[in-house]
Formats: structure tokens, sequence, C-alpha cells
């Protein structure tokens, strides 16, 4: 699995602009194909602070995302951010689930 994680710091100003950005590009990532999951959140204590999430189930699909037209508009918006976006990009080899987290609670005693 292969995560996308970004960074957007808005203008204040042009923290609507983002939103609606951001907003009108879920969907259509969400349908490209291998697209797991793909999540906007802005932080509580800075609305104009936003973090771009995306998991992809190959290399490949995450390859042909970066080239598509949807992550074009995306660095695109660069005009309206108070500082270039921040993109890691995360190569997962394994996830662990609610069971991992029981049995370590459990060693706790």
């Amino acid at each position: 699995m292969m995560i996308i994680r970004m960074i957007l710091n808005a203008h204040p100003e042009k923290h609507l602009e983002v939103l609606q950005t951001l907003l009108s590009l879920m969907k259509p990532v969400r349908k490209e194909p291998g697209c797991i999951s793909c999540c906007a959140f802005y932080d509580i204590d800075d609305k104009n602070h936003f973090t771009l999430l995306q998991e992809w189930e190959t290399p490949k699909d995450m390859n042909n995302h970066i080239q598509s037209l949807q992550f074009g508009v995306l660095l695109g918006i660069k005009t309206l951010l108070s500082e270039p976006p921040r993109i890691r990009i995360h190569t997962v080899s394994k996830t662990w689930g609610m069971d991992a987290v029981q049995a370590l609670r459990q060693q706790k005693g």
C-alpha cells in the first residue's frame, strides 16, 4: 500500500477556495483505480492548515494518480497557499488492526 500525505497551508483569505478545491477533487479521486481512500482534514486550531491523505493499493496506482489531471489541479492551487505544499509518500509493507492493539494492551498486564 502507498500513502500520500500532503500538507497545505492556505492564505487566510483563500481558506474557502482551498476547501472547495479539495472537496471537488474527492469524488473523482476516490473513483480512480486502486484508490483505497482519499480524505481531507483541517486543523481545529488553525482552519487554514489542511492535510490531504490518500491510500493506494499499488505504486502503479499511485503513479497513475500523480500523473492525473486531478493531481495537477491540486498542484495548481499553490497561489492560494502561504507556502509550498509539503508532500510525503510512504510505502506500507504491513498493517495491523484492533487485534494487535488488544494484544499489546494485554501485555501491559
